[in-house]
């Protein structure tokens, strides 16, 4: 068996597909604005890939002009809302767009290094306060000497460690650990914990 690669390029060429140029950025803003605004989500034009095939079906010769014709004549509101949708984001981006001086662009690299870094990846002190919640203790954060023995925190007078899931594999750590690794991945915008036997009450 032969495994062959087709590019977009060549089903364009093939299909004989008009090439439209945009300015520069241009597509780059609509397709923001398409997302905030949601204008073609499957709940607004339909599901345009079972459409697509619907519409091989039932036509015998197809082509550009012929599924427009096709998808227009069963949608002949939608791309005026769906545009209209876009249209009213990029009204709000040129709005947005006076706003962004140097000062601001400053603040938002500043908040997305620092700020969202340190929130993002620190989550120790999370995590230890969390799992203390839901043991009803107190907790506090380890000492520097503590520290030194792989412990990030004492639970209910329980010394633990914070670790992510990746831990183990992380062949660089020859560090043996004597207490209970409280372990954590992202999901999304939240964070999935492992808590060990023992920590929390039955």
């Amino acid at each position: 068996m032969k495994t062959i690669k087709i590019s977009r390029g060549f089903i364009k060429k093939v299909n004989a597909a008009p090439t439209v140029e945009f300015p520069k950025y241009t597509t780059q803003l609509m397709n923001v604005a398409n997302q905030n605004s949601h204008a073609t989500r499957p709940r607004n034009v339909g599901q345009l890939s079972d459409l697509f095939q619907q519409y091989v079906m039932e036509t015998e010769h197809h082509s550009i002009e012929g599924w427009k014709q096709w998808y227009t004549d069963k949608y002949p509101n939608t791309m005026d809302e769906a545009t209209q949708k876009i249209k009213v984001q990029v009204d709000n981006f040129k709005a947005a767009i006076n706003l962004i001086d140097e000062d601001l662009i400053r603040l938002w690299v500043e908040d997305l290094i620092v700020t969202k870094t340190f929130h993002g990846l620190y989550v120790q002190k999370a995590i230890i306060q969390k799992v203390a919640e839901l043991a009803e203790t107190e907790y506090r954060a380890s000492t520097p000497a503590e520290e030194s023995k792989g412990i990030d925190g004492i639970i209910g007078g329980n010394p633990v460690s914070i670790k992510p899931t990746t831990y183990t594999y992380m062949k660089k750590l020859n560090e043996k650990i004597e207490v209970p690794i409280i372990q954590y991945e992202k999901s999304g915008d939240d964070y999935i914990v492992h808590v060990p036997d023992g920590v929390l009450p039955e």
